[in-house]
């Protein structure tokens, strides 16, 4: 790749075209004019002018090829969650030796306490910041500069550590996930690390191109990213981990609502293939979106072949996207009704469809765009990107065609994409599981109040849309002592905390299954189930449920339930 062609990566000039390479290797030559890069052998990436990218829109490339913005899920654990308990046993002090930690968010300030050994050496293994254009960037990825964990030493003994290793977290999101998973013991703010003697991998993530923000919607300083940066910092951190032949587990806190929560998107795919490989554990949050009103289910039948839906719609809220999703066989339509009372008819469903909207008294403008078959799920797809919006409630009517029941589900965008004073009337708070929780394979966590016992309010709930159970249980993830950017110490709160806690969890299995030879092809499924066998469970509930999932993490009690059954 030439160095003009690399500037197109993170050139806002430019768009990036997700690619499923292996199933449709062909598409790369249907688009002129692009640069193509080719991340694995199941996905590649395309980049192409905007003007081009969106004068052909997704009737040329369907909607899933367009990158999802991905938002953050994170707002006494380690005795709730049975480490400590382990840990009294001599000969079973897990602590992480040998194994990687991966985060994939906003950066680490790895000049913290929590992230250095006690010769004030560091634990990161590397940083990649692919903020950070000056290189030398890792592997062929192209773009980003990579920091060996010398150049790292090296800047801990500097006056200035930032003039060596210029990379930061200016949001304090990655440095509280890896100080949950691997900080130092602090006694004095009563806090410690899950696994503090594993070594972390960091990915700094390049914000969100103008272009995509602009197009669904997101309000000017909201931190979000785009989906093949994640899958390029997943990559990155499989690809160390397999050079230096150490297992890893891989924690990701970040959401979104758009897709069709059924685990299809790109990004829950690419990250199924990869926890599925031997020695790899990934690790997602579930998401805080459960009580915010941002979901609504409809059922059509043969009878009844409407159903009404009300979105309030805040004053702050003037560009946003939303998504319905039709379940198969379903065809569905809309009609909308503004809060002034302008009425605009049926719009019939076709192959696709793509409609301009304008309301003279409200001033507001919604493009419409139906997919009567959406490419990753094969369900129907149809898209609202309001601009301009009028407060106020709008009225959709949903109409079904045909003489089989069906049903669909309507979601907002996630966390503060959108504010609270947008939701619908009648929400629903099932399915509010995020992408990628939704992804089969991977570990998808709920959190808890370890003190209360009780599920953190907002949590989002399952299951997916095609009914698959998630979450896979709770962890702690409520009032979570963790550090901060400054080096103090305060509480946290979310299912990304949740996210973070599970992966120091599943370094310390990697450990007792990989480092210490007891299961040494140990990956996410099996850790899964592990955790699944051994989880708490309440007698006053059914399980798996859409809360809980399977119980609240208690590794003492896996580890147990090993050794009762050896």
């Amino acid at each position: 790749m030439t160095e003009e062609e690399r500037s197109k990566i993170v050139s806002q000039d430019y768009a990036d075209i997700i690619i499923n390479y292996i199933n449709n290797p062909q598409f790369l030559e249907q688009i002129p004019n692009a640069t193509v890069q080719i991340m694995n052998v199941g996905y590649a990436v395309a980049y192409l002018p905007v003007a081009q990218a969106l004068a052909r829109g997704t009737r040329s490339y369907g909607f899933a090829a367009w990158p999802y913005l991905f938002g953050l899920t994170s707002e006494v654990a380690l005795e709730a969650s049975g480490v400590t308990v382990v840990r009294t046993f001599p000969d079973f002090n897990l602590r992480g030796q040998g194994v990687l930690i991966g985060i994939v968010d906003t950066g680490i300030n790895y000049n913290l306490p929590a992230f250095k050994r006690e010769d004030g050496s560091t634990k990161l293994l590397s940083i990649w910041d692919q903020t950070i254009q000056n290189g030398p960037f890792p592997y062929d990825y192209g773009f980003g500069t990579e920091y060996t964990q010398d150049e790292i030493n090296q800047a801990l003994q500097a006056e200035n550590p930032l003039e060596i290793v210029p990379s930061t977290d200016t949001n304090g999101h990655g440095t509280m996930l890896a100080g949950i998973a691997v900080g130092s013991e602090n006694s004095s703010a009563d806090f410690a690390g899950v696994a503090p003697d594993a070594e972390l991998i960091v990915v700094k993530l390049m914000d969100a191109k103008n272009y995509l923000r602009e197009f669904f919607g997101v309000p000017e300083g909201v931190v979000c990213y785009q989906e093949n940066s994640i899958m390029w910092g997943v990559q990155y951190c499989l690809q160390v981990a397999r050079d230096l032949n150490r297992p890893i587990a891989v924690a990701l806190a970040l959401g979104n609502s758009l897709d069709a929560h059924d685990g299809a998107s790109a990004l829950s795919n690419f990250l199924s293939v990869v926890a599925d490989f031997p020695r790899v554990a990934i690790v997602t949050s579930i998401g805080n979106e459960g009580n915010k009103g941002r979901h609504f289910r409809g059922n059509i039948t043969p009878s009844n072949q409407t159903s009404t839906v009300e979105l309030n719609v805040g004053e702050e809220d003037k560009n946003f996207t939303m998504v319905l999703w039709g379940d198969s066989p379903g065809i569905f339509s809309v009609d909308i009704l503004s809060p002034s009372g302008e009425y605009i008819p049926r719009i019939p469903a076709g192959l696709q469809v793509n409609r301009d909207i304008s309301f003279i008294f409200e001033e507001t403008d919604i493009n419409i765009v139906y997919q009567t078959v959406e490419s990753f799920t094969g369900d129907q797809q149809i898209m609202f990107r309001f601009h301009n919006t009028s407060a106020g409630i709008w009225r959709f009517t949903v109409y079904g065609q045909g003489d089989l029941a069906s049903s669909f589900n309507i979601w907002l965008p996630m966390g503060d994409m959108i504010s609270s004073e947008t939701y619908f009337i009648q929400p629903d708070i099932y399915t509010t599981i995020l992408s990628p929780g939704a992804a089969e394979i991977p570990i998808t966590v709920t959190a808890y109040n370890a003190i209360s016992g009780t599920l953190y309010v907002n949590a989002s709930r399952g299951y997916t849309r095609t009914n698959l159970v998630k979450p896979d249980f709770a962890a702690p993830g409520v009032n979570y002592v963790a550090p901060n950017l400054t080096g103090g110490y305060v509480n946290f709160t979310g299912t990304g905390v949740a996210s973070a806690h599970t992966a120091g969890i599943a370094a310390l299995m990697l450990e007792w299954g990989i480092v210490r030879g007891n299961q040494p092809l140990l990956n996410t499924t099996d850790i899964k189930k592990y955790l699944i066998r051994g989880a708490k469970r309440s007698s006053t509930l059914v399980y798996p449920n859409r809360d809980w999932g399977y119980g609240v993490l208690d590794l003492y009690n896996t580890f147990n339930a090993l050794r009762i059954n050896l």
